[in-house]
């Protein structure tokens, strides 16, 4: 058995004047957890409106979902309904000449007793947190993790590179996304955390751990705690934060 522990938060920041983030987690009839962050673009409302749009039809995709037993299973069913959310988003901005070009990034996460399917598209990011110790699972599609892929800068110069926001796919685009994909095996005290780039902008990997893997506060302490260093750290960003925590219960026998 398997206790889960949620929680979710975001923030405007302190300089922008509306949240273009969006995200929740949402719990499956049949005990499974879909958590989504998205981070909009576009003019006017433009972004907020695609970040919106894809959580909720995300939400209702989840709310018919038949049983993911295996990762074979949640890994088709991400892969289509993320393909199918970037068609509609694309159709609507085409419908209506005001949200012309807006876009989202978008990462998602099904947590089921066993196992975690995550899917990306953009730079907002998913990691898994054990022992204190941190990895990052996704990988940004941007134009300087391309750089750092091929070896012509390092992950270091990729943090300050002046086209570290360049992205090379987003939710919105015309044709197929093709999401990259993962699924990760449960274990004892994991936590997976995701998150747009008004965090991974503003603290670093080893804070980032430091103050996930924390013991001495609840999950949701610890959530606003990441906010709240990233506004210190400037708050230039709406900042969209989810954490699932595992607990593995091992049931023991009665004894006579």
């Amino acid at each position: 058995m398997t206790l889960v522990r949620v929680a979710f938060i975001s923030d405007q920041g302190k300089v922008r004047r509306v949240n273009e983030d969006a995200g929740g987690i949402f719990l499956h009839p049949h005990g499974y957890y879909l958590v989504v962050v998205a981070d909009g673009m576009g003019g006017h409302s433009a972004g907020d409106v695609a970040s919106t749009m894809a959580v909720e039809k995300m939400q209702d995709l989840w709310l018919n979902v038949p049983e993911l037993s295996r990762p074979i299973d949640a890994e088709k069913w991400l892969l289509s309904s993320i393909e199918k959310i970037n068609t509609e988003i694309y159709e609507h901005a085409e419908q209506h000449k005001d949200y012309e070009g807006m876009g989202t990034t978008i990462v998602v996460a099904i947590c089921t007793q066993e196992f975690i399917t995550l899917g990306n598209v953009g730079d907002s990011r998913g990691y898994i947190f054990f022992e204190d110790r941190i990895r990052q699972i996704t990988e940004d599609h941007s134009f300087v993790n391309a750089l750092v892929q091929s070896g012509e800068i390092s992950k270091e110069d990729a943090e300050h590179h002046p086209k570290k926001n360049l992205l090379l796919k987003s939710l919105g685009s015309k044709g197929q996304i093709k999401p990259n994909i993962y699924t990760i095996t449960i274990e004892d005290r994991n936590i997976i955390l995701l998150c747009s780039d008004g965090l991974t902008n503003k603290i670093d990997e080893r804070l980032m751990t430091e103050i996930v893997m924390s013991d001495v506060s609840s999950l949701d302490q610890r959530a606003r705690h990441l906010v709240d260093v990233a506004n210190e750290h400037g708050g230039e960003d709406n900042i969209t934060i989810a954490l699932v925590e595992f607990d593995l219960i091992v049931e023991s026998e009665g004894v006579e």
